[in-house]
């Protein structure tokens, strides 16, 4: 029993240890690599020159997710017309984010990020103790690599759509 409330309290201390701040808009987009759905290791810096949609879903075939993924799937021509790239990121495994995105024939990037690493450098992980999850967070990162816009409350059904209609208005301003 005594073991159990130790174990439950430092459970309880991790999941409320302070994350790591988001980077705010203006801020250089923090850097990574991690393997996408197919193996491969991915890195920020190839995006340079394009406009990234950095998104990042909590655990891939549930219906949240699915539901926003699928939104990014039908505006990905959109998307892609207006320069843009969509990377998701999950703490999923290589395997598990590659069986979503063939399941929903995701036409876009996705990458594992199994230790909550890249997450937490942006702000977005639940810390669970036992269990890391990537907060539904996203941000618009400009062809420069920098933060232009973060998304905290995000509508699955509609969030697509207003990137786009963001990075039209934004391409407009530049």
């Amino acid at each position: 029993m005594r073991s159990k409330l130790i174990s439950l309290a430092l459970a309880a201390l991790v999941a409320a240890a302070p994350a790591l701040a988001a980077p705010a808009v203006g801020e250089a987009a923090p850097i990574f690599a991690l393997n996408d759905q197919h193996g491969k290791p991915r890195a920020l810096e190839e995006f340079r020159g394009k406009w990234v949609v950095l998104y990042f879903y909590p655990k891939a075939d549930t219906p949240g997710c699915t539901e926003e993924a699928c939104g990014f799937r039908d505006e990905i021509v959109v998307l892609r017309a207006l320069g843009a790239e969509v990377v998701g990121v999950s703490t999923d495994s290589v395997a598990a984010i590659q069986a979503f995105g063939k399941k929903y024939e995701l036409p876009f990037t996705l990458l594992a990020d199994p230790d909550g690493k890249v997450a937490e450098a942006y702000g977005a992980l639940h810390n669970l103790g036992v269990m890391k999850l990537a907060k539904r967070h996203s941000f618009l990162i400009n062809p420069q690599g920098r933060v232009v816009k973060r998304y905290t409350d995000i509508d699955t059904k509609t969030y697509a759509k207003q990137v786009a209609a963001d990075l039209r208005q934004l391409s407009k301003a530049n």
